[in-house]
């Protein structure tokens, strides 16, 4: 913590025309937010004593905003990428349209799937990886791949003392301050301000085939289940409006192969799907397009896979399941209570809408959230609201 009557450091003070009688709070005032180097960061988070709100493309955040904004879109750019080490290093700030294109030319990706939900939120802009790590943004590969948790190397970021922190690397077998790494995934920015992260990437594979079926809610989650049991290696397992979706990729030989047999393990009518017009299938998923621009609070629920179907019957709400079940989105009117219907059968989150975001902690994680808050952001500048 500042101490009282400790001066700014230098080099903001050179920026703000020479004048050393400036406070804190003038300074943050004149460097207009805009954060253009990681030094920078820690120099500004060092003196700050008011909450602040981290932006980078502006795309995912759920928390209401309080405090100034704090721009990082300038700590952009990749800096390492490895396709043989399928390994890439990147900016926080870095747009993720940028990576994508990175990794497009040696026919690889983030295989996490990462969903864009501007759509469904009401937002422009362009999504950052600062904010793709920050939010833990994962798709439907989930179920076969893991989170952004598991795809994450190695994260640099700034605490809210102003430290530097460097934690993980860039290869699995490094696992120094991996579970710092993993403990800055998803945590909405509430303990430090990530400025670079360190990713293991996934070669494109050479084809993909969607089973498309037609069944009742309980005889739909119960194929996928099945499916995702099955040895035949499922990368994606949805239900909505009636359709099962289950997906294979890899191998031509061995999509056919496995799209076949999933079609006679399962039994019934099934279509196949197959290339570009798989994708567009799952993009649908991934960024829950059939909620976006439609009036109502939408919620991500998260639950075994098992009570799924139960979880939501006699709740006035329109459903698309993910990950095989354990992931359900609802659309639903500000009047119903979804944490109410739960009882605690599953961990809510108010995507969009009026209300508390994130679900209750219970005594004993309100206790470990407090005293981890206290460890890397003491003033409590970072992320206000963020716990549950």
């Amino acid at each position: 913590m500042r101490e009282p009557g400790l001066s700014a450091p230098e080099s903001l003070v050179s920026r703000t025309n020479g004048d050393t009688n400036d406070s804190p709070e003038d300074i943050w005032e004149k460097m207009k937010m805009r954060i253009g180097s990681e030094a920078e960061l820690a120099e500004v988070l060092r003196i700050r004593e008011a909450p602040v709100f981290v932006r980078g493309g502006g795309t995912r955040a759920i928390v209401p905003q309080v405090g100034e904004v704090l721009e990082t879109g300038a700590l952009s750019g990749v800096r390492i990428y490895e396709p043989g080490a399928l390994t890439l290093v990147a900016g926080a700030g870095t747009p993720l349209a940028e990576v994508a294109a990175v990794l497009a030319v040696e026919r690889q990706r983030l295989a996490f799937e990462v969903p864009d939900l501007r759509g469904l939120l009401g937002r422009g802009g362009a999504s950052t990886l600062g904010g793709v790590v920050a939010t833990n943004a994962s798709g439907p590969r989930r179920v076969q791949v893991g989170a952004c948790r598991d795809q994450v190397l190695g994260v640099r970021f700034v605490d809210g003392t102003g430290r530097v922190v460097k934690a993980g690397g860039r290869v699995m077998k490094n696992v120094t301050g991996l579970d710092l790494t993993k403990l800055m995934v998803g945590s909405h920015g509430g303990l430090g301000v990530i400025t670079e992260v360190a990713f293991r990437v996934q070669a494109v594979p050479e084809a993909e085939a969607t089973l498309v079926g037609t069944r009742g809610l309980e005889a739909g989650l119960a194929a996928l289940r099945a499916a995702l049991g099955s040895p035949m290696d499922v990368s994606g397992a949805a239900y909505a409006g009636g359709r099962v979706l289950i997906r294979v990729e890899g191998m031509a030989g061995s999509v056919a192969y496995r799209s076949g047999a999933l079609r006679a393990r399962l039994g019934g009518e099934w279509d196949i799907v197959q290339g570009a017009a798989s994708d567009v299938l799952w993009a649908g998923v991934r960024d829950v397009t059939a909620f976006a621009g439609r009036a109502g609070n939408v919620w991500r629920v998260s639950v075994k896979p098992s009570d799924a179907a139960e979880v939501v019957k006699g709740l006035a709400a329109e459903a698309v399941f993910d990950w095989g079940g354990g992931l359900i989105w609802l659309l639903a009117g500000p009047e119903v209570d979804v944490r109410a219907h739960l009882a605690g059968r599953g961990h809510a989150t108010l995507m969009r809408g009026v209300g508390r975001v994130f679900q209750p902690e219970t005594p004993a994680v309100a206790a470990l959230t407090t005293g981890i808050k206290a460890k890397f952001d003491p003033r409590g500048i970072l992320g206000p609201g963020v716990t549950g």
